[in-house]
């Protein structure tokens, strides 16, 4: 079924699908309705592509404010949910701007020393585990969607080893500091580094300076909390490197989310933006 799930997975139990925004969360919906999971959804206002929550009977879903963590749970009690799964973000500016929480939330909220995706994730994530619903790797039912290993579209790729190091170096000592999964290098020279803007405006900067050569890096954390945040790939991103005139992309092995790999290495290849996964 998948080799994320855990081993005592219980497969006529309801799993909570937690939607955010794009394509990843109907490609979990998918996955896991065709291994016969019986799946329920959690949607936000403004956040959920409509679609994806048309999908769902009405007695299946909820779809609520962002911020509404008490009503979350709630809705995975009244599910009887035995697990849930995070797909597809949620916007980032919501965290300052556009967040309503509930009682629940203030109280979280107020608990953080510091308010990023890992100790908000975190502490939600910990919530809901106290509810004893088991909150899976959110790889979980896309095995066939993760960076594979080598160049997946098929051709020498086209930076050197010495570079793409340098590159994979930058990029993990970055997700360690916790500033960022990604950045943007050229001949041993670093052009951009992600931060709280996110990975396609950060591919736009890099766009500014020369880029043949250019090399973007895409990696997790050390200790990455697989339940949360794991880093994606996909169309969008893909046409900001279009855009951005970079020709090249290395994705760790088995740990980038690529939504839609199939097409994506397709469009890659029909673009001649290279693809590698590195381990």
């Amino acid at each position: 079924m998948s080799s994320f799930l855990p081993k005592n997975f219980d497969s006529r139990r309801p799993v909570a699908l937690i939607a955010g925004q794009g394509l990843y969360p109907g490609l979990v919906a998918t996955a896991a309705r065709r291994a016969g999971v019986p799946l329920r959804l959690i949607a936000f206002d403004e956040e959920t592509p409509p679609d994806l929550v048309a999908s769902f009977p009405e007695a299946d879903r909820r779809t609520l404010l962002v911020g509404q963590l008490g009503q979350m749970l709630k809705a995975l009690r009244d599910f009887g949910a035995g697990y849930a799964i995070m797909a597809g973000q949620i916007t980032p500016r919501r965290l300052f701007k556009g967040l309503h929480p509930d009682l629940k939330a203030v109280r979280i909220l107020a608990s953080l020393k510091r308010r990023n995706a890992e100790t908000i994730f975190g502490a939600i994530a910990a919530e809901i585990e106290a509810i004893h619903v088991t909150l899976l790797d959110a790889r979980a039912f896309l095995d066939d969607h993760l960076a594979a290993p080598g160049c997946m579209t098929g051709r020498r790729f086209p930076i050197d080893r010495e570079y793409l190091d340098h590159g994979i170096q930058i990029a993990r000592e970055c997700a360690r500091l916790d500033i960022g999964q990604g950045c943007v290098v050229r001949h041993g020279t670093v052009l951009a580094v992600e931060a709280y803007e996110g990975t396609d405006e950060m591919l736009r900067r890099a766009g500014g300076f020369k880029t043949d050569g250019t090399l973007f890096v895409k990696t997790v954390k050390a200790r990455q909390d697989f339940r949360f945040d794991v880093p994606c790939f996909g169309q969008r991103t893909l046409e900001a490197m279009r855009e951005a005139h970079l020709g090249a992309a290395a994705l760790e092995a088995g740990k980038v989310i690529m939504l839609d790999r199939t097409a994506v290495i397709a469009q890659a290849k029909t673009w001649g933006i290279s693809l590698l996964g590195f381990e």
